[in-house]
């Protein structure tokens, strides 16, 4: 009884010692771009919504922004990308999608872990 007194505590330090930062949860984004069949997802989602009109998967003479290098006008944050496809951009011809993709926020966080697995690693 003593030794699984004493395991439980143990347990309970390393637990509550936690990783220092070492080891943290991944963001929904980094979750999404772990999973193929997420990435995929974004990649049709982008395919059907984004660059059948504006955003093209190659850099063209066009003006929308190429969106697969790590230059992001109005913020390269994965929040600021969600925001921007949420709302839209003033005085552009980037309307806000809102919410309305088929499997609602998951379908922009795949979008973006498309964009993200497929940009240089950017510093």
């Amino acid at each position: 009884m003593r030794l699984f007194v004493l395991s439980c505590a143990l347990l309970t330090l390393l637990v509550s010692c936690g990783d220092n930062g070492i080891y943290s949860e991944l963001t929904i984004v980094e979750g999404f771009m772990a999973d193929p069949v997420a990435v995929a997802r974004g990649e049709a989602l982008f395919v059907g919504s984004c660059s059948s009109y504006c955003h093209k998967a190659t850099p063209e003479a066009t003006d929308a922004l190429f969106l697969f290098d790590c230059e992001w006008k109005h913020g390269g944050e994965d929040q600021n990308i969600f925001d921007i496809v949420t709302t839209g951009v003033p005085n552009t011809r980037m309307v806000g999608f809102g919410r309305n993709f088929p499997e609602g926020d998951d379908d922009l966080w795949k979008i973006i872990a498309y964009l993200r697995t497929n940009q240089p690693h950017c510093t």
